[in-house]
């Protein structure tokens, strides 16, 4: 069985009971190192670097498929993470998916922003359509090296659009910021985030 398990955020604190009792469990856990790094030394299952390439990833769990493998994702598995990748190349009998915390409700939980109406969407391998985009009154984007806070301000400021940002960096991590600004306030790089544009009042 492919277990493949939310881990949150980032901080082990977050994971749910469920996918921390599977981690335990497991003969085999692939993430990538980061994610790796976050499960406990004492853990004897064998670890698998996350492939580079994902029809390797493919390949090594279908010659495992008869282990307990559990494959690690951040946040959550189905909010722009690898639980949709998996649910198109096996059965829905190998599969067990273990929610998590996303990044993104985590940031809107630590800024009290509901939900209800917020579109979510990735910046991860695409160039959004942000004409779309910015004719939503909230958004949330997981955001990428080539995409981010800066570029988001830039097509905001171009529209000459009134939004605020809340950019959420390394969140539920020691060095965890959370930044409330106006596009004209957003500097160049900023690390690992996680961006909620709000229309003005």
């Amino acid at each position: 069985m492919i277990h493949i398990v939310g881990i949150g955020p980032g901080s082990p604190e977050l994971m749910t009971g469920a996918g921390a009792l599977l981690i335990q469990k497991a003969d085999v856990i692939v993430g990538s190192k980061r994610q790796l790094g976050e499960i406990p030394q004492d853990n004897p299952a064998e670890r698998k670097l996350l492939p580079a390439q994902l029809s390797e990833l493919e390949a090594f769990l279908v010659e495992r498929i008869g282990q307990d493998i559990v494959l690690l994702a951040s946040g959550d598995p189905l909010i722009y993470g690898i639980g949709n990748w998996a649910l198109q190349k096996f059965p829905p009998e190998q599969l067990q998916i273990v929610p998590g915390i996303s990044s993104i409700q985590y940031l809107c939980s630590r800024c009290g922003i509901a939900m209800n109406d917020l579109y979510m969407t990735s910046s991860h391998g695409k160039q959004p359509d942000f004409d779309f985009l910015l004719a939503h009154p909230k958004v949330a984007m997981v955001t990428d090296s080539k995409l981010g806070p800066a570029e988001i301000a830039q097509e905001i400021l171009r529209r000459k659009l009134h939004k605020t940002l809340i950019i959420g960096e390394n969140l539920s991590y020691p060095e965890e910021r959370i930044h409330r600004l106006k596009p004209e306030q957003v500097v160049a790089q900023y690390d690992m985030n996680v961006v909620v544009i709000l229309d003005e009042g």
